[in-house]
């Protein structure tokens, strides 16, 4: 029936969702309390800024973001050495810690972005106006400094407070397509004398970062993110979104800031909240994974192996290499938030093959990164460190727990969109590949269309990775259920 593809129904299932998790999809009378006596945008008067704001910062999101978090921009020096800048937007400078404000953010620890509404961290006067990085509003930030050399090393680094301005807000897809020489130059970049050179430099950088990544053996994986289509409230379909190359260069610098962010803690003898991914748990299936397509992994974990592995099938095996990227992110299995106290040794991040990782550079939208940034500014100013390593081992246990309801939450709306497209379509039989296996249940996902599905009967036997023909026997909205059956 068609009301059943509104986009209220969704708003409805994505609410009780939160509430079911733990979540609070609404800001209670405190934190508005708060909120409505922040009148302005910060600015610094007791911490010592660089005023940075006629540099050219631009920004590069989804062209419908509003809540944007770093600008970025680069500067060619004389030795032929790259000064890399990336600007943080300040958050703590208005959310400061033991607020309502700061203890509700502290509650849900992110934004989460469901296909039917968007549940900010922060109210939307803050994430999207007086904490983010607008086009054309000075605004406060962290600058994280970085000197990078011809084969893409950080010689240097720096992370100090600056007043900025957003030059030119830029969007993924047309950048991209520029970068490609695909597309026309964008209206908002061509408007800035000197931007697109800069963003040629800054591209140029973002390249040579990750090619040293992937020599220490970073993993690169085609990961397709879902994008609902409405017309007006009404759902009409999901598409798949690729990576591109205007997401990679944002990405690659981001990683970069954070490895920096990371020492510059370090350095000062300061703990921290870590990103880690842990040597994957199911590597003998990754290896059992490589060996269908005729790859060869050695027996323990490793990553550059891996990197090598994910490369070959890029080159070799193009059609399926989304497949391919997805089991093995499945099987390689969660990040996780950790303390660090200072002189520990790092766990890491093996998708990333980095050692030293702190998330930092969205604090709109996730909460340790506006924690990294009260230790950074502490750290900064010679002050006391701000939180005990057991607070801290708390926050990251907290916000590990948190990140994972989100991801259901998120999940769970998506599927009950899902759903919503294939009621019509029982008894069909669709080409899929099994996307989970483990004693929870066995998961599919469908090539055309881009959803995933429950497979309830003829799943013994199933790994990751495999593929199959599977009928749709029942959808249920409300619960997001889609079952399917092998077909043989």
């Amino acid at each position: 029936m068609e009301h059943n593809f509104h986009r209220d129904v969704l708003r409805r299932i994505a609410r009780k969702a939160m509430i079911d998790r733990g979540l609070e999809p609404d800001f209670p009378s405190d934190v508005l309390k708060e909120l409505f006596e922040i009148k302005s945008p910060a600015i610094y008067n007791k911490i010592k800024a660089r005023d940075l704001r006629n540099l050219l910062w631009c920004s590069v999101d989804n062209a419908e973001s509003l809540d944007l978090d770093q600008l970025s921009y680069a500067e060619l020096l004389p030795d032929n050495t790259v000064k890399m800048l990336v600007a943080i937007a300040d958050v703590d400078a208005l959310v400061c810690a033991q607020t309502p404000i700061d203890s509700h953010a502290g509650l849900n620890t992110a934004s989460i972005y469901t296909i039917a509404e968007i549940f900010p961290m922060l109210p939307e006067k803050l994430s999207t106006d007086l904490t983010s990085l607008r086009f054309d509003a000075d605004r406060c930030a962290l600058v994280v400094e970085m000197i990078i050399d011809k084969d893409g090393i950080v010689t240097k680094s720096d992370v100090y407070c600056a007043m900025v301005c957003n030059h030119a807000k830029l969007d993924y897809e047309s950048l991209a397509k520029w970068l490609d020489n695909e597309g026309p130059i964008p209206v908002e970049l061509e408007k800035v004398k000197g931007l697109a050179a800069n963003i040629r430099l800054q591209d140029e950088v973002a390249q040579k970062l990750k090619e040293l990544r992937h020599e220490h053996g970073a993993l690169e994986f085609e990961h397709i993110e879902v994008r609902p289509v409405f017309e007006g409230d009404i759902l009409q379909e999901v598409n798949g979104e690729r990576k591109n190359r205007a997401k990679s260069l944002i990405e690659d610098l981001m990683i970069a800031s954070n490895s920096v962010t990371a020492r510059f803690l370090a350095g000062k003898n300061f703990p921290s909240i870590r990103r880690v991914v842990r040597t994957p748990k199911r590597w003998d299936r990754i290896v059992e994974l490589a060996s269908e397509h005729g790859y060869s992994l050695p027996e323990k974990a490793d990553s550059l192996a891996l990197s090598l592995f994910l490369k070959f099938i890029k080159q070799n095996k193009t059609i399926q290499f989304s497949d391919i990227s997805l089991s093995v992110l499945k099987l390689l299995g969660a990040g996780e938030y950790v303390v660090e106290a200072p002189g520990a040794v790092s766990e890491g991040h093996f998708g990333l093959a980095v050692k030293d990782y702190a998330h930092s550079t969205a604090p709109n939208r996730r909460y340790p990164d506006l924690i990294t940034h009260r230790l950074l500014k502490a750290a900064m100013l010679g002050s006391n460190i701000p939180y005990s390593v057991a607070q801290l081992a708390d926050i990251a246990s907290h916000c590990t727990s948190k990140e994972d309801s989100a991801k259901k939450v998120e999940r769970s709306v998506e599927k009950s969109a899902h759903a919503m497209l294939l009621e019509n379509r029982i008894g069909e039989t669709f080409e899929a590949i099994v996307s989970g296996a483990s004693s929870k249940g066995t998961w599919i996902r469908l090539y055309h269309p881009h959803l995933e599905g429950k497979l309830i009967e003829g799943y013994h036997g199933l790994q990751v990775g495999n593929k199959i023909k599977a009928k749709l026997l029942h959808v249920d909205v409300e619960s997001g259920f889609i079952d399917f059956e092998r077909v043989y």
